[in-house]
């Protein structure tokens, strides 16, 4: 398959936590005057993860609203702070400081190979953009990171009032890039969201696993780097 556009998921596809959740946090937690180890917040982000996962399960569509993913991330953070020790309306008021600081470019760095991805695929005349279950930061942050000027089209869930697997946040990408889905692969690392959303459609689905396999499904084309995608794609 050569595609005529690709489109990426943004959370452990294309970005991370920039140093990481855990050292954010505890930034935070100092200046809020709560002194606390790193290694203690790190033991804890299972935790957090198990949280977002049961919000998740329960109703995804948080993500189609600002509102909706505000409440769910203080939700999460607010526990960690608790666990953490601190009284319920200042771990409130430090998980939105939390999630204000999500928001800055300055907290994400991009993959190494990110940015010589993107230029492979433009330098092939392929359209890149992206769709992600994210608030409507998102393209603010890839402007600061410099990488805006590399895509053609950036949908968030929260902007379009739609999130993944919904045909329809696929379909609208395709519709703002001039594309049939069918022309189209997606990459994400998420098999519900990204694997069955693009599917559904017509796309081409990859699955990311950057830090080793991580779903039992053989139906479906990985990749552990951007590196490998034209190869995966041919």
């Amino acid at each position: 398959m050569r595609p005529k556009a690709v489109f990426f998921d943004v959370g452990n596809t294309l970005l991370f936590a920039y140093p990481s959740v855990s050292e954010v946090c505890l930034e935070l937690l100092r200046a809020a005057g709560h002194d606390r180890d790193l290694e203690s917040i790190r033991d804890l982000i299972p935790v957090l993860d198990e949280y977002y996962e049961d919000r998740y399960r329960a109703d995804d569509t948080f993500w189609t609203s600002d509102e909706g993913a505000n409440d769910v991330w203080v939700g999460m953070y607010s526990l960690l702070g608790r666990r953490l020790g601190v009284p319920d309306d200042e771990a409130t008021r430090l998980a939105a400081d939390v999630y204000r600081a999500f928001g800055e470019p300055g907290r994400w760095r991009a993959y190494d190979d990110v940015r010589p991805a993107f230029e492979r695929l433009r330098a092939a005349d392929v359209r890149v953009g992206l769709i992600s279950n994210w608030d409507s930061r998102l393209e603010r942050i890839f402007k600061g990171l410099g990488l805006e000027p590399l895509l053609d089209v950036v949908i968030s869930s929260a902007a379009v009032g739609v999130h993944k697997p919904d045909p329809r946040i696929f379909e609208l990408a395709c519709e703002r890039v001039g594309v049939e889905p069918r022309e189209c692969a997606h990459v994400g690392d998420h098999y519900y969201a990204d694997v069955l959303g693009a599917r559904a459609v017509g796309m081409t689905p990859v699955l990311i696993e950057r830090h080793g396999p991580g779903c039992a499904r053989d139906d479906v084309v990985r990749i552990s780097s951007l590196d490998e995608l034209e190869d995966a794609l041919s």
